[in-house]
């Protein structure tokens, strides 16, 4: 399938499109990369160059898409971090596009704003996503951070999780880094109808991306027609399986490259994360 992905590029390691892209090109995907800001690496680095691109510059590229006849090929948009506030209006528009020509295209948005209990986008970044591109979401993939941001509400546990993931009001929540007692972490999935969650062993120093990764996965997962409990142990599996080789070696960089077979639907991951109901 063909997804238009709009996020960050880097030069060095595999954060936003340095992830996502490979990870979707790994299974098959044809992805057309849009960059919301090109640094040299992620900001973990003690340097980072670079800088947000203009928003009249991603609406040329996209323009450049349209005229060709290619959005009117794409079956889904992958939105993530963005450079400026100004950028959610394009990528609304691109959004808007796509399912002027095909309606049943999904459009998966990342908040990618902050976390740690902090935020790193740029000032009004967060309340655009939240304006513009919120209400055209099928899927919606924030941290807990984000997700608390976006709806006011404190999260402490999975419960939590659910009444903010309900509050969004999307066809698809799936909340990220849900605390579960002291030594794991959970994804919650909650769709119309039912709600799954998934935990795993909290992994100390991870590297950075595994939001990144864990969307584009998690997007596969749902064009290969998986359902909501299907695709979130699929993409909780993969990614933790990449973070926790990542953490064994030491890796500044989630070793996307070394672990690539692992982000496959029928590859046999070192833990299989069984996810289930919440009621």
């Amino acid at each position: 399938m063909n997804i238009l992905s709009i996020q960050s590029e880097v030069v060095y390691g595999h954060v936003g499109q340095g992830a996502a892209r490979f990870a979707l090109q790994r299974q098959g995907h044809e992805v057309w990369a849009l960059p919301t800001v090109l640094l040299s690496s992620h900001a973990g680095y003690p340097r980072v160059e670079g800088e947000p691109v203009s928003p009249d510059l991603l609406r040329r590229l996209l323009t450049g898409l349209d005229a060709n006849g290619w959005l009117q090929r794409c079956d889904a948009v992958l939105s993530g971090y963005l450079g400026s506030p100004a950028q959610a209006e394009v990528v609304g528009e691109a959004v808007r596009k796509v399912r002027a020509a095909n309606p049943l295209a999904l459009y998966c948005l990342d908040p990618v704003f902050g976390d740690d209990g902090r935020a790193y986008a740029k000032p009004g970044v967060a309340e655009a996503m939240a304006r513009v591109l919120l209400p055209l979401a099928d899927i919606v993939t924030p941290n807990v951070f984000e997700l608390s941001s976006l709806t006011s509400v404190q999260i402490r546990n999975v419960g939590d999780a659910l009444v903010a993931a309900r509050r969004l009001a999307r066809p698809v929540v799936v909340a990220t880094s849900v605390p579960e007692g002291q030594d794991r972490l959970g994804v919650l999935a909650a769709g119309k109808s039912a709600a799954w969650f998934a935990s795993t062993p909290r992994l100390a120093d991870a590297p950075h991306g595994a939001g990144d990764l864990f969307a584009a996965q998690f997007l596969a997962a749902r064009l290969a027609g998986c359902d909501l409990r299907t695709a979130l142990e699929r993409a909780t599996s993969s990614v933790f399986h990449i973070l926790n080789q990542s953490v064994a070696a030491n890796s500044h960089e989630m070793l996307l490259i070394e672990e690539q077979k692992f982000l496959a639907a029928n590859a046999h991951m070192s833990v299989v994360v069984r996810a289930h109901e919440i009621v």
